[in-house]
């Protein structure tokens, strides 16, 4: 078995961000008409009550949306929730998380350029940095985002350096002060993915990064009934990529999106504590279990990373022996259901058994060599006790 670092007692960790967000996040100025939740604007265009009003709107010197491809009320309600949450002076919504990288990303580097990105990224993001960059000549490379040497080796030439901490399925950690500070100094852009984290537990604009970006169908919604992307800057960085890519690409966020999504950040603060807590006790107890090889939890690292994180998402993997069934395991769970996504109120299972079947020659898990004996858990909010009880007895059920 592997040794561990102490865990520490989650009761306050991370108490200030919490705090900050539940009232950001709870209270309202008084919207129109005195409603007390924000209207769902659902209108495809905006109109004009004279000439000059649509002149000085489209020269820029008068503010109204549009038209809802551009702004719309409601998107620009949870835009700037998000961006209070992180730290940022402005935020653009999308219509999926990979709406939002591939906008970010295409709005900052070009034919001819280069990309730095950390391995183990999530999967969709690397099939487009390895799918769709080549025809477009643009270079990725990727690097430990772990080894800070690794990285400044890399950087040189570089247009964008592509975070995430933790990473996908490994839940590796980068020191983002650190790496940031080494782009900022060669004039490259930093951008994190820091959907895990959410704001509430990691705010990587206060150490230096440029841009945040989020699968807000994750915690953000929390309810698993909405598909969403959003990401968070300076205004001059929001402002180049509503210049340069969110309008032409097309990936807008609608207003009954927008509207879910706000819905759900009320209780974002309430729901990631509880998501910590049952997170961090399956995962104790799993690196005791004989069953299990390894846990890959950020609690569980060393590394400097860890220092910006003021608490722990209820996602993690692990590694079991070779004496489980792996299919069998799975397929014995009751309250985790075999889903991809996470970050909903359900317990979702992912076996990397069955990821690295997926897309041949596009994988990432099996670019980076993850183990095929590997699984991942989306702690939800059931019972803890009724989650461990369902996996005592599913490694029962798949013992060889």
């Amino acid at each position: 078995m592997n040794e561990y670092p102490t865990t520490f007692d989650p009761g306050t960790f991370g108490s200030d961000y919490l705090a900050e967000a539940a009232t950001l996040l709870a209270h309202d100025e008084p919207f129109p008409g005195g409603a007390v939740v924000p209207p769902i604007y659902q209108t495809s265009l905006f109109t004009f009550a004279n000439y000059a009003e649509m002149a000085d709107t489209f020269a820029g010197r008068r503010k109204q949306p549009i038209y809802s491809r551009g702004d719309n009320p409601t998107v620009m309600e949870f835009e700037a929730r998000v961006a209070a949450l992180e730290g940022a002076e402005a935020a653009r919504g999308f219509s999926s998380g990979m709406a939002a990288i591939s906008a970010t990303v295409l709005a900052f580097v070009g034919a001819g350029e280069r990309i730095v990105a950390v391995r183990n990224c999530y999967g969709d993001a690397y099939r487009l940095f390895e799918r769709l960059f080549p025809r477009l000549n643009i270079k990725v490379d990727y690097v430990d985002g772990s080894d800070p040497d690794a990285v400044a080796a890399a950087l040189p030439g570089a247009k964008l350096l592509y975070l995430e901490s933790p990473t996908s399925m490994m839940f590796e950690l980068q020191d983002i002060t650190h790496l940031a500070r080494l782009a900022k100094e060669q004039g490259i852009v930093t951008t994190i993915d820091n959907s895990w984290a959410t704001p509430v537990f990691q705010k990587p604009i206060l150490h230096g990064v440029d841009l945040v970006l989020h699968s807000a169908s994750k915690y953000l919604g929390g309810h698993s009934d909405t598909v969403a992307g959003v990401v968070a800057g300076s205004a001059a960085h929001i402002g180049r990529i509503n210049e340069q890519t969110y309008s032409s690409l097309g990936g807008k966020l609608s207003p009954f999106e927008a509207w879910l999504l706000l819905r759900g950040l009320r209780t974002l603060p309430l729901r990631l504590p509880h998501h910590m807590k049952s997170g961090l006790t399956l995962a104790e107890r799993l690196k005791a279990h004989g069953q299990v090889e390894r846990v890959n939890h950020p609690a569980y690292s060393n590394h400097p990373g860890k220092a910006t994180l003021a608490g722990y998402a209820g996602l993690f993997s692990f590694e079991v022996t070779e004496d489980v069934d792996i299919p069998a395991f799975v397929d014995a769970l009751k309250f985790f259901r075999i889903g991809v996504s996470w970050g909903g109120h359900e317990s979702l299972v992912v076996p990397a058994k069955a990821s690295l079947e997926q897309t041949p020659g596009l994988n990432s898990m099996a670019r980076f060599g993850v183990s095929p004996r590997t699984i991942r858990f989306n702690v939800g909010l059931e019972s803890v006790e009724d989650l461990w009880a369902d996996i005592a007895q599913a490694f029962d059920k798949a013992k060889k």
